[in-house]
């Protein structure tokens, strides 16, 4: 062989392999590895998913892993997850970063639904509060329980990390933008601040309401005039619940193959079920 028909051919192989590694992974065939990453506050819920789906299907090897929403969205970017669990949108930036990658813009599919949970120790004689309230205490306006009906006692704050759908979605409407204050304590992931709030009689914190085992939920109010609404399935369900949300699935390209199989048992009965076993909402 020629030394440049060596060339052409390795310049051959390189160009294959360029385009097989950009390629867009939503088809996988059966016994093909499905990788889901993202959202902390869904982990639980995807394990679940692919637990029940692989019973039924044991050809199929599927792997959750959680990190945040922001981390399973970046590794739906650089192509090292077919799937990812977000609890909040996609954002605009990352839709474009997705496109300049795949040349895809992403399909995005509500798989739940989630009322986020604001935990207080069960011993706080606190029982709601009003979303002007909630913001007081994150940005750093309320410092102390008997502001807002409780105990003479400082207020300790809990929040998420800021990869997290939960942050994002709690600067974004509770917080309308503005910076959480620097007392909030951050920790790396729902079941961690529950864990804190569960030990600490003056915490509050917030996350999905599957988490909250050995803490009790705050029920949230609109505004002073509003009634309070706690997040059970009828609140949640029919949006009156002020911190009402989907959870959402993203795929690079319309899912097919072993992937579309998998999509349709999560929207299934039997996969919305898994749903409300967990703790969360189905979607419809």
């Amino acid at each position: 062989m020629t030394l440049r028909k060596l060339v052409s051919n390795l310049v051959l192989a390189l160009f294959v392999f360029v385009l097989i590694a950009a390629s867009p992974l939503s088809h996988l065939e059966a016994g093909e590895r499905i990788t889901v990453k993202g959202s902390d506050t869904m982990v639980l819920l995807g394990q679940r998913w692919a637990e029940s789906y692989m019973a039924k299907n044991p050809e199929s090897v599927i792997q959750v892993t959680g990190g945040g929403s922001g981390v399973g969205i970046a590794a739906l970017i650089n192509g090292t997850t077919e799937i990812c669990q977000a609890s909040r949108p996609i954002k605009p930036k990352e839709v474009q970063n997705l496109k300049a990658r795949f040349n895809a813009t992403g399909v995005e599919i509500p798989v739940a639904r989630d009322g986020l949970t604001v935990y207080l120790h069960e011993a706080n004689s606190v029982t709601e509060l009003t979303m002007n309230q909630l913001a007081g205490i994150y940005s750093g306006e309320i410092l102390n329980w008997k502001e807002v009906g409780g105990e003479d006692a400082k207020i300790i704050v809990y929040g998420r990390e800021n990869s997290s759908g939960p942050y994002v979605y709690f600067k974004d409407v509770v917080l309308k933008g503005e910076d959480f204050a620097a007392q909030v304590q951050t920790l790396p992931g729902t079941a961690a601040i529950v864990n804190a709030v569960a030990k600490d009689k003056n915490g509050i914190g917030y996350g999905g309401a599957a988490y909250a085992k050995g803490v009790k939920f705050c029920s949230i109010k609109a505004d002073a005039q509003s009634p309070a609404f706690a997040p059970d399935l009828e609140h949640v369900k029919s949006g009156v619940y002020p911190l009402s949300r989907y959870l959402f699935w993203y795929v690079r390209t319309k899912p097919s193959g072993e992937i579309k199989k998998f999509l349709d048992y999560v929207l299934s009965d039997e996969g919305q079920k898994v749903v409300t076993d967990v703790g969360y909402f189905p979607v419809k």
